[in-house]
């Protein structure tokens, strides 16, 4: 009888320890599995950019990647194997293939044959036509980071390949042009002046890349990186202001040699040389260089009234802009942290509008933020809508089969850019959709009738 009570009390414990957990846990794998569904329909389980990649047979489901992820709800475990569920969000930090312990995950860009926006590269970066390199954001992956070890690793290759061939440094040429004084472009001349080898930076605007367009005292998360010359950067967070600072420091201490103003128009081959054309004139080099961004040209709504002078493609600064009607168009980091910035500003009443359902590509954080302030009211949001008319005082939106008319006194769009990949064809630089239709049609060619 005593034997009876104990076990029938140990097995009440047991059940009130267990059973709980075994519902928590099976509501989260629940939850888990949803946002996978979810992720599939919606097309964002698919790599666009960087996206973290998982060996199913590796993965123990430890959860480690999922816990070191910055971002927040890019990976999540369902019924025992990281799987991901908002590839969108990934930015490339790369901390959850360094928490795996069994070496399941790895982020990179997958099979660029069916990628048409990411240029083919080698190991080092050099592109289809020998002699021009690619650094920063057109690889196709983000993070001041990555430009940075990009920008030195190219410019090492460059300089092993003229020591190796002396007549590849003719005296009438630069060794290295190097177009876009962005991270990656200011690495790369800091690299070249390590190796004393003559190079040339140029840009269409001023020295620090995409961080110019970013708005006043945006924090730009990193991780500690060495430049060289210069030394480490150790901080995990800078402010846009304090890594312009830098970059001028680094460009006023060393006298880096930067002319700005000057295009990319394009490159051509002349001779053993390079013939690089640019705005304000041609340079020639023996080895190029493009460390550009691929934001490009600001993409446009092609709406009415688009072309008036209250509608803007970028925010430098929130401040500016106090008791006024503001609608932001898109639903990336860029719109989500425009729109956060103008609601803090006194008077102003926000409107985001999003193409999408819902946001599903942007940092956790700010996901965080926007949630917060449409849920105060100080952001409205409006779904699945889109801008048909831009007036004076107004902006017309459809907002699934209603129309919607409210006041307005600036837009501002963020709907991405139109990326210089026309021109990069143009000087014989290869995408990976271009690869594998070559592999088709040759495919196809050898196929018996």
């Amino acid at each position: 009888m005593e034997s009876t009570l104990i076990w029938l009390i140990t097995g009440i414990f047991s059940a009130l320890i267990i059973i709980p957990y075994w519902i928590k846990f099976h509501r989260s794998q629940k939850e888990a599995a949803e946002r996978k569904k979810e992720a599939q329909e919606l097309g964002i389980d698919r790599p666009r950019a960087q996206f973290p990649f998982v060996d199913q047979s590796l993965c123990i489901g430890c959860g480690s990647c999922v816990a070191a992820c910055p971002e927040g709800d890019v990976l999540a475990v369902v019924y025992g194997k990281a799987t991901v569920v908002n590839g969108l969000r990934c930015v490339g930090h790369s901390l959850c293939e360094q928490a795996c312990p069994v070496g399941a995950l790895k982020v990179g860009l997958g099979d660029i044959r069916t990628r048409p926006d990411i240029p083919i590269l080698d190991e080092f970066n050099q592109t289809s036509v020998p002699g021009i390199f690619i650094a920063g954001e057109l690889t196709g992956f983000s993070l001041i980071r990555n430009a940075v070890n990009d920008g030195k690793r190219v410019v090492e290759k460059i300089a092993r390949d003229l020591a190796a061939q002396p007549s590849l440094r003719p005296a009438h040429a630069v060794d290295v042009l190097i177009v876009g004084a962005g991270p990656a472009g200011l690495t790369a001349a800091l690299t070249a002046k390590t190796h004393n080898l003559s190079y040339l930076v140029i840009d269409q605007q001023e020295p620090g890349g995409t961080i110019l367009q970013y708005p006043r005292r945006k924090l730009v998360m990193t991780q500690p990186m060495e430049l060289p010359l210069y030394g480490w950067l150790k901080k995990t967070e800078y402010s846009k202001e304090e890594l312009l600072a830098i970059w001028c420091e680094i460009i006023e201490k060393f006298d880096l040699r930067i002319k700005t103003g000057y295009r990319l128009e394009s490159v051509v081959r002349k001779d053993n040389l390079f013939q690089v054309i640019t705005s304000g004139g041609h340079f020639l080099a023996s080895k190029v260089v493009l460390a550009l961004g691929r934001r490009g040209t600001p993409r446009k709504l092609g709406v009415r009234g688009e072309s008036q002078s209250k509608v803007m493609y970028q925010l430098l600064d929130a401040q500016s802009y106090t008791n006024q009607n503001i609608l932001v168009v898109g639903g990336g980091d860029s719109a989500v942290e425009a729109a956060i910035g103008l609601s803090r500003q006194k008077g102003n009443k926000v409107t985001i509008s999003y193409r999408k359902p819902a946001f599903f590509r942007i940092k956790k954080k700010n996901m965080e933020r926007i949630e917060e302030l449409i849920k105060k009211g100080r952001v409205r949001a409006l779904f699945q809508s889109n801008v048909v008319e831009i007036k004076q005082k107004s902006v017309v939106l459809k907002c699934g089969e209603e129309f919607l008319e409210i006041p307005n006194d600036f837009v501002f769009i963020f709907i991405g850019g139109l990326p210089p990949f026309d021109m990069l064809k143009q000087m014989g630089i290869q995408f990976g959709g271009e690869i594998r239709e070559i592999e088709e049609t040759g495919a196809r060619a050898r196929r018996p009738a």
